[in-house]
């Protein structure tokens, strides 16, 4: 048998395995796809704050939702998909912020009316009750 020409089978097997792992990483060092669930998700959830008035109760946190967002699209853009969904979670965070902080303000303009009222209640109780014998 001439050395020449035939190739020993194992280094066959190595060239193989090595295309492979090269082919492998070629694919997982293209660009992921862009995260439009949570794109969607970071839009809605600014949306609901609107509906809710975050614009009057939590202007800050609603306006860094809209940053964050805006910030997301541009990462699309530059197909920056990684940096983009973390970014759009971001604004997802924060307009779910500002609709809990919003939440708790009108809660607490409702806890204090009541207490308002009842200070009412409590002062003609006692009026009433020092105008009978």
């Amino acid at each position: 048998m001439n050395a020449t020409s035939q190739a020993d089978p194992g280094s066959r097997v190595r060239v193989t395995l090595g295309l492979t792992g090269v082919l492998l990483l070629a694919a997982c060092a293209s660009t992921p796809p862009p995260p439009t669930s949570s794109l969607q998700a970071a839009q809605q959830a600014i949306a609901a704050a609107e509906r809710g008035e975050a614009a009057r109760y939590a202007p800050a946190e609603l306006s860094e939702a809209h940053t964050r967002l805006a910030l997301a699209e541009t990462a699309v853009g530059e197909r920056k998909m990684v940096t983009a969904e973390h970014l759009a979670d971001e604004s997802r965070a924060e307009a779910e912020l500002s609709s809990a902080k919003t939440s708790a303000a009108k809660a607490n303009a409702v806890n204090d009316e009541m207490k308002r009222s009842n200070g009412t209640l409590l002062d003609e109780m006692k009026r009433s009750a020092g105008d009978k014998p």
